[in-house]
C-alpha cells in the first residue's frame, strides 16, 4: 500500500511539489525522489562514462549537487530533465578531471543503428551492451552524452538539447558524429548481425541529419 503523507499518497505526490517540500525541510521528500527516478539516472550515468565505478561516484556526486540546488530550482523544466542536466554534468567533471578515455578519431560515412544487429539471445546482447559502452568511451563526451540520452535513452532531440543547454541543430550533429565515429569500431557486429532488419551504411543507412 501506498505510504500517505499529509492525507497524500506519496506516489501521487508530483516531482516538483516533493523538490519544494524538500527545499521547505521535508526530510523525506528528497529520499523519494531518488527512490523514483535512480534507476534512470544511474542507467544514463553508467551508459555515459562506461564504468561503473566512476558512474557510481559521478550519480553520488549528482545527487548530492541536487540536495544542496534544490532551492534554486525555478521550475521552468520537468524535475526529470534538471535532474538529468545534473547527471550529465557530473559525469562530465569526471572526465575533464580524469581522462577516463582518450579520444580516437574516426570517420564520417556510417551509423550507429547500421551496426547493431537485431533479435539478439541475451548472451549476444549483453555481449553487444558491452562492446557499444566500450565503443561509447573512445568518443568525445559531448557526442557521447547526446547519443546516450536520444539512441539510448529515447529522448527527443529538443528534450536532449533543453538536458545538455544546448540548440536542436547541435543534438542532431553531435548524433550524427557521434554514431559515425562508432560505426568503425563496431563494424564487427554489423558482420555479425547480417540479416533482415539490419542495414549497413553503404546500403542505404546514411548519416542522419
Amino acid at each position: 500500500m501506498a505510504t500517505m503523507r499529509g492525507g497524500r499518497s506519496v506516489e501521487a505526490v508530483p516531482d516538483k511539489e516533493l523538490l519544494s517540500r524538500h527545499a521547505s525541510g521535508d526530510p523525506h521528500a528528497f529520499a523519494e525522489l531518488v527512490q523514483r527516478h535512480r534507476d534512470r539516472m544511474w542507467a544514463v550515468a553508467l551508459r555515459t562514462l562506461g564504468d561503473q565505478e566512476e558512474a557510481a561516484d559521478a550519480l553520488q556526486d549528482a545527487f548530492l549537487s541536487a540536495y544542496r540546488a534544490a532551492g534554486r530550482f525555478r521550475g521552468d523544466a520537468a524535475v526529470t530533465t534538471w535532474l538529468h542536466r545534473i547527471v550529465v554534468n557530473a559525469c562530465l567533471d569526471r572526465v575533464r578531471r580524469r581522462s577516463i578515455r582518450p579520444v580516437v578519431p574516426m570517420g564520417d560515412d556510417a551509423t550507429l543503428d547500421s551496426v547493431a544487429p537485431k533479435n539478439t539471445d541475451p548472451t549476444s546482447a549483453h555481449e553487444l551492451s558491452l562492446d557499444v559502452s566500450q565503443a561509447l568511451r573512445r568518443i568525445p563526451f559531448e557526442q557521447r552524452a547526446a547519443l546516450v540520452l536520444v539512441d539510448m535513452m529515447g529522448y527527443a532531440v529538443d528534450d536532449a538539447a533543453t538536458i545538455l543547454e544546448v540548440p536542436p541543430g547541435t543534438i542532431k550533429s553531435r548524433c550524427a558524429r557521434g554514431r559515425a565515429r562508432l560505426a568503425p569500431l563496431l563494424g564487427h557486429l554489423r558482420n555479425q548481425g547480417r540479416g533482415p532488419g539490419v542495414e549497413s551504411a553503404e546500403e542505404g543507412g546514411g548519416t542522419p541529419a
